[in-house]
């Protein structure tokens, strides 16, 4: 892993120059992959997908028909940039990103991250008010202090692995450094050179004198990690980080009698003061100082920067997140490399990032493909078609059937009038399961859909929201066209008009009952469950 730290360094000259915006970079990366795979991008996608792609990806959520109708009206160029400026303004884009960031932050087991004290998303949400850098939240997340109320939750990501270290160990690896060593815990890795159990062990070294006493996190003067290789005789491990780079750390070494009776003390006032005490050698703070180091911090800085990727394009630039490995190189190498760099260059800063990486043409580009089979998706010539998440699905429903007359800007605040929807959304979030790689809408989806007379009523009473405004329209083609821009966002296309007019006026004796079916149609279709 030294080695291919080392060609990335000397390949970072080759580049393209570091004034370069970072959709410009995209664009460039993007198309000279294309033209050697001989490929021909799709064009742009229209307007209304445009729009309601980046407003769930920025905002978690369906743009409001006021929304739709203004930037299908607007014929400026730069509709789209702006467009994303108001997004990321929203207060809506940072607590999007405090639901993605969390998700993340699950782990290899994908359970949910503790909710207890205060909370992972109450820190993650202050954390992005104030559009904190990446490694600052690393390092506060790798360092909690509880009595900060800035960093109140900060301590949830540790505080449930600490009794599982091997855990831990995995889930630092895999969700900040983009690497899964897992696998080197038994043996070197079977496939992958670059991952020896000394990788594992070493790594897990930096937590081993780690421990929790009621709300405080402590180190402990001595502690080491022993191990046995797959061959050989049990060994202590080395404190090492994942590149290779060994730290000489004082304390590792077994504990004498009086060392253990020392530590005993020291950490029983640590209890009852509930306040850390400073300790000679702190490892968890030389682990985050070396994760950040120039020459250490590739790992960090391409993690992060293709999980992003990921989320906004729907396929990363090295899959599966969790291997970036030299056995699994990047699809586009150069690209990544100048975005870790810039990243770095322009402190951490992930608003700056994921705003450069919707302002692309890549990322607009239409989801449809023309031709008999589409081209693999690490070409990026077609926009890949991504499932909502719980949460963006249950904001979805919330605004496709609430009453338009809610959502329009002669109500007030309408930042204030998402932010309310967000709490009946995130009831409806829970139904739903998060999106693997391979998701198919699955049995049980299906059947809530078909079966759920609760949810019908919740989103579809004829006495209010959006089938109550619709059945005020009595031409029948208006109404169509209605239910369809609210639902899909998007205009109605003449053969939907005429298929659901039809419908509607063979019931014409129960128009309320009619209205419903159209609209929950609308809701159950694949164009609704998916980010396309």
């Amino acid at each position: 892993c030294a080695a291919s730290i080392a060609r990335a360094q000397d390949a970072a000259p080759k580049l393209l120059p570091a004034d370069r915006s970072i959709e410009q970079v995209v664009d460039r990366y993007i198309a000279v992959g294309l033209a050697e795979a001989k490929l021909q991008a799709v064009p742009q996608a229209d307007a209304a997908t445009i729009l309601r792609r980046l407003t769930l990806d920025l905002n978690g959520r369906l743009p409001t028909p006021d929304e739709v109708a203004d930037y299908l009206a607007n014929p400026a160029s730069d509709k789209k940039a702006k467009t994303i400026e108001r997004l990321l303004a929203s207060p809506a884009f940072v607590r999007h990103q405090a639901v993605e960031i969390e998700t993340m932050l699950q782990g290899s087991g994908g359970e949910k991250v503790s909710q207890g004290k205060g909370g992972m998303r109450g820190y993650l949400k202050t954390a992005f008010a104030e559009n904190r850098s990446w490694d600052r939240i690393f390092r506060e997340i790798m360092l909690p202090d509880d009595t900060d109320p800035k960093l109140k939750g900060a301590g949830e990501f540790l505080r449930p692995r600490l009794k599982e270290l091997d855990r831990l160990t995995t889930d630092v690896s895999s969700v900040f450094f983009g690497v899964n060593i897992s696998c080197a815990q038994c043996h070197d890795h079977p496939l992958v050179e670059d991952w020896k159990q000394d990788h594992f062990f070493g790594l897990k070294s930096f937590f081993a004198r780690t421990v929790e006493l009621g709300d405080v996190f402590v180190e402990k003067e001595f502690g080491v990690v022993k191990f046995t290789p797959h061959k050989g005789k049990p060994k202590v491990a080395k404190v090492m980080f994942l590149t290779g780079k060994v730290l000489d750390v004082p304390g590792a070494k077994e504990p004498s009698q009086a060392d253990l009776q020392k530590e005993k003390v020291r950490l029983e006032k640590a209890r009852k003061e509930k306040k850390a005490p400073p300790t000679s050698y702190h490892l968890r703070a030389k682990f985050v100082e070396t994760a950040l180091e120039a020459g250490q911090r590739d790992y960090f800085a391409k993690s992060i920067v293709n999980r992003l990727w990921y989320r906004i394009f729907g396929q990363g630039l090295v899959m599966p997140l969790d291997q970036m490995h030299s056995e699994n190189p990047a699809s586009h190498p150069e690209l990544l490399d100048w975005l870790a760099r810039d990243l770095v260059t322009h402190n951490y800063d992930l608003k700056r990032l994921i705003r450069g990486l919707t302002l692309s043409e890549a990322y607009s580009r239409s989801s449809r493909w023309q031709g008999e089979s589409p081209p693999q998706a690490r070409f990026f010539a077609v926009a890949q078609v991504k499932p909502l998440t719980p949460m963006q699905m249950g904001m979805a429903l919330r605004i496709a059937t609430a009453s338009p007359e809610s959502v329009t800007k002669s109500k007030g605040d309408i930042e204030k009038t998402i932010e309310a929807m967000e709490g009946p959304a995130s009831g409806h979030a829970r139904l739903f399961p998060y999106p693997t790689e391979d998701f198919q809408v699955g049995v049980a989806e299906a059947m809530l859909f078909a079966n759920s007379e609760r949810l019908t009523q919740e989103l579809l009473s004829e006495s209010s929201g959006v089938i109550a405004t619709l059945l005020k329209e009595k031409d029948l083609a208006k109404r169509v066209e209605s239910a369809v821009r609210w639902v899909l966002c998007r205009p109605a296309r003449p053969e939907e008009i005429t298929a659901l007019v039809a419908y509607l006026q063979q019931r014409e004796d129960r128009p309320a009952a009619a209205t419903q079916q159209m609209v929950w149609a609308l809701l159950t279709s694949a164009e609704f469950r998916f980010n396309h």
